[in-house]
């Protein structure tokens, strides 16, 4: 009796053991939250950030550090004029618009008072111990108006996902050790932090600032949650406010820039 070929029972079943895996991975996968920042290029390019395009990791953060430390300083006291122009709300020029809350509210209106707004340390001035003092506790690239409750509502914690509302939140979240601004500054946070992270690298009589992963770090000069600002950074690109507020603070009075900024897409080459 002839014998019969028979086919490998493997070649036939094969292809659908592939496709039940790649549906497995797909359901397993966990979901992207954003995209990384596509490349950018601005007038500085050629000029301020010449010596910093095309680099990335340490050297790019080296570069940058060299880059933005050239800057006029100003005191602590002339924050507050600095502020009523940075933070100009563009629909009333007689009001600044608050970072947290989001609220309109008149540039008479700054100091320390219910109803006031005062001077927010976006790091945290305590995460590093570096107070008012003029460098760091001084510099505009991450000082903004804010209501003097909501202010006091985040204190010195770190930022991060989740917590509960409270009075004039605008829709920022805090919990026992976290902060979640309002979305539409979401990424402005992650660039006001970042930069400091950037600019302040222990070199200048300042401590070395860098950015973690925790919501605990206290008097450390550290500031988190990196893996979170980082999404915040992708989600919440710079908008015209943002942009004109870097522009106004390099031209009018620091004369350095937030490169993150200019290039949201080197936070990710850095980190």
């Amino acid at each position: 009796m002839p014998v019969t070929a028979v086919r490998p029972r493997h070649h036939r079943l094969r292809p659908l053991a592939l496709a039940v895996s790649a549906v497995l991975v797909a359901l397993t996968a966990p979901a992207l939250t954003a995209a990384p920042a596509g490349a950018t290029t601005t007038d500085y390019d050629t000029t301020y950030y010449k010596n910093a395009v095309g680099k990335t990791g340490a050297s790019l953060k080296s570069s940058l550090n060299t880059i933005i430390s050239s800057q006029t300083k100003i005191s602590y006291s002339a924050v507050w004029e600095a502020l009523k122009v940075t933070d100009q709300d563009p629909n009333n020029s007689a009001n600044v618009r608050l970072l947290y809350s989001g609220i309109s509210r008149s540039k008479s209106l700054n100091g320390g008072d219910v109803g006031d707004w005062n001077r927010e340390h976006v790091w945290a001035k305590s995460h590093g111990d570096f107070g008012t003092a003029t460098g760091p506790g001084t510099d505009l690239h991450h000082l903004r108006p804010e209501d003097v409750q909501v202010n006091s509502v985040r204190g010195n914690k770190d930022f991060d996902n989740g917590g509960s509302s409270f009075t004039n939140s605008g829709g920022s979240l805090t919990d026992a050790n976290s902060f979640e601004p309002r979305d539409a500054v979401k990424g402005d946070v992650a660039r006001m932090v970042l930069y400091m992270a950037v600019r302040y690298e222990g070199t200048d009589g300042w401590p070395d600032l860098e950015p973690n992963d925790s919501t605990s770090n206290g008097t450390s000069p550290y500031h988190g949650r990196l893996s979170v600002l980082k999404q915040w950074n992708e989600q919440d690109p710079p908008d015209a406010f943002e942009e004109r507020r870097n522009e106004v603070i390099y031209t009018t009075y620091q004369h350095n820039r937030n490169p993150f900024i200019d290039h949201p897409e080197w936070v990710e080459a850095i980190w």
